[in-house]
């Protein structure tokens, strides 16, 4: 697994949207080897970002309990990501 996508599974509180998707588009990044997608392909890398966040969302709803919380925190919980992104919190 890509070491840059943190385990959502767990966590607290629940993973968020914009977690589940940053997790997604790491995914997509690292399958498709594009950081930056070409301008004709962007529409086809957003709509797998979104089937696999859809899928994740659907996954991480059935998945039983942990019973410890994830060893790392992701990255959109920390706050100097959140500063450096120009995220509020």
């Amino acid at each position: 697994m890509c070491r840059n996508i943190t385990e959502l599974r767990g966590l607290e509180p629940p993973a968020t949207a914009e977690e589940i998707t940053a997790a997604a588009r790491q995914y997509v990044r690292k399958v498709t080897g594009l950081a930056r997608p070409p301008t004709t392909a962007t529409e086809a890398v957003d709509a797998a970002v979104a089937d696999v966040a859809q899928a994740t969302e659907r996954l991480l709803a059935v998945l039983p309990a942990r019973r410890q919380p994830p060893a790392t925190v992701p990255p959109l919980r920390r706050p100097e990501v959140r500063r450096r992104l120009g995220l509020s919190g």
